[in-house]
C-alpha cells in the first residue's frame, strides 16, 4: 500500500486548528506536531498511487500550511 510521510510548516499560533485537519484528513493514519524545522509530521497511507498524490495535495491546500515536504516511502 503506498505511503508517504509529510512534513508540515505552518502559520504562527495554528498549531490546534492544523492537527484538528491534518487528523481528520482522507488517507492521514497519523499526525504529530513537532520540534524542529518542521512543525507536524503526517503519515498518508492510501490503497493507490493516484490517491496517495490526491491526498498529499490536499493537504497542501489546507490554508494555515505554508509550505511542505513529501517523501514518498519506496519499500
Amino acid at each position: 500500500m503506498p505511503k508517504a510521510f509529510v512534513l508540515v510548516n505552518i502559520k504562527s499560533s495554528t498549531e490546534e486548528t492544523v492537527g484538528k485537519a491534518l487528523r481528520e484528513s482522507r488517507n492521514v493514519a497519523e499526525a504529530h506536531f513537532i520540534y524542529g524545522v518542521y512543525d507536524f509530521i503526517a503519515t498518508v497511507v492510501a490503497p493507490t498511487t493516484d490517491e496517495l498524490k490526491a491526498s498529499v495535495i490536499a493537504l497542501r491546500k489546507i490554508p494555515e500550511i505554508t509550505s511542505t515536504l513529501t517523501m514518498m516511502v519506496i519499500e
